[in-house]
């Protein structure tokens, strides 16, 4: 069975210019042994301390997923020498893309676009022995000073399309038991 730990919660300070932010990391462990990161973020140095921290380095990783193609999410993904490249759109292996892929390859994974935060986005759909994870990227996030209330409505400053956006989440909620958000905590479904 699939499991998910995560590296990085990701984290998001609005600055009196700018922001900080990276968005949460996970690795993804299959039956078969294959290793897949999830947006690897923006701070790649603490991204590397926590593969070190699992006995891991950047060559171990045979997959990348990207949610979204923000950089606070995307920055590190050059860092992984073996790995191809998943988002909701297509694989990339070096400079070529298969598009249309609906799941993970070799995987019981499956990819779902959710359009709103950005047009391209996209999910992670893991089965666990502790249920349905969605990887849900910027569908739900919360900043460093939010209180972390699930509210299918709340405003994303960062959306390309509310109304879209809101579509998205409620797709999100009705396929998961366990959410990781892209910035903040894992939450559980109540059904």
């Amino acid at each position: 069975m699939n499991t998910i730990e995560i590296l990085i919660e990701g984290y998001a300070q609005i600055k009196e210019k700018g922001w900080e932010a990276s968005g949460t990391t996970c690795l993804i462990s299959t039956d078969s042994g294959m290793k897949i990161i999830t947006d690897p973020g923006a701070n790649r140095d603490l991204l590397l301390e926590r593969l070190s921290g699992k006995g891991l380095t950047v060559g171990d990783i045979q997959m990348v997923f990207l949610t979204h193609h923000h950089l606070d999410h995307a920055m590190s993904v050059g860092i992984f020498p073996n790995a191809k490249v998943v988002d909701a759109e297509a694989i990339y292996t070096q400079d070529k893309a298969e598009e249309g892929v609906a799941m993970l390859p070799d995987t019981d994974i499956t990819i779902l676009p959710t359009p709103g935060h950005e047009a391209g986005h996209g999910i992670l759909v893991v089965p666990t022995s502790q249920g349905t994870v969605v990887v849900a990227g910027d569908n739900f996030w919360w900043t460093a000073d939010e209180e972390q209330v699930l509210d299918l409505e709340k405003k994303d400053d960062f959306a390309e399309d509310m109304s879209v956006l809101i579509e998205s989440r409620k797709k999100v909620l009705e396929l998961a038991d366990w959410v990781v958000p892209g910035h903040g905590k894992v939450f559980e479904v109540k059904k």
